[in-house]
């Protein structure tokens, strides 16, 4: 995948090495140019300037982009690289940094999905921007019960959540929508970017993946 990092602090920075140790093609865009002393280990390109310049954005190949993470300091720069990714250069898997979790909720609705600083971690928002992502959230003691989040595809929106259940292997839990996590799900429709949790078994696992795979055309 082509991703565009738009800041390189603490987040930024740690998001884009492992993105690049996995083999992804990372670009980092980034005002401040110390700032590229954190990529330590980073195969990927830096790129000086604003995440929302145009030619900044050309240069990142933001057109080519599969996905984009906007995680500088500032949650208005965090939106509006979000939106300009989405709205101009058509990229499908997005994610902004937000430092106040009060607004999380509406840009959620605004269809930009965001993570509140005092919840961020890598993994949730390689959750975002690598939605086929394999990884287990938690492994119970005897290693045969996972449980997993990912985010629904678009493809299975508007159907009723209790088809994700499949046989013994897969189990819808819960799920969260607008920023808010929830058990009650029976009689439930799936929305778009509803992130769905699972408990499964290791084949389970395999099970789900194919569940939730995009259909080939």
């Amino acid at each position: 995948m082509h991703i565009v990092v738009v800041g390189c602090g603490r987040v930024g920075s740690q998001l884009s090495m492992q993105l690049s140790e996995e083999g992804h093609s990372v670009v980092v865009i980034d005002k401040n140019r110390d700032a590229f002393r954190r990529l330590v280990h980073f195969n990927g390109r830096t790129i000086h300037g604003s995440g929302f310049d145009r030619d900044v954005l050309s240069k990142a190949e933001a057109g080519q982009a599969d996905a984009l993470a906007a995680v500088t300091r500032g949650d208005n720069t965090n939106i509006l690289c979000a939106r300009i990714g989405r709205d101009n250069y058509g990229i499908k898997n997005i994610v902004a940094r937000i430092y106040d979790p009060q607004r999380a909720g509406i840009y959620m609705k605004l269809g930009i999905p965001t993570v509140a600083t005092s919840l961020w971690t890598t993994q949730q928002v390689k959750r975002w921007i690598i939605p086929a992502d394999d990884s287990v959230e938690w492994t119970d003691g005897t290693a045969t019960l996972h449980l997993v989040e990912r985010i629904l595809p678009d493809h299975l929106a508007g159907r009723e959540l209790h088809h994700f259940s499949q046989g013994a292997d897969v189990r819808l839990v819960g799920l969260i929508r607008a920023g808010r996590g929830r058990v009650d799900i029976d009689g439930l429709f799936s929305q778009e970017d509803d992130v769905l949790e699972f408990l499964v078994t290791p084949q389970g696992l395999e099970d789900l993946h194919a569940m939730l795979a995009e259909p080939q055309s």
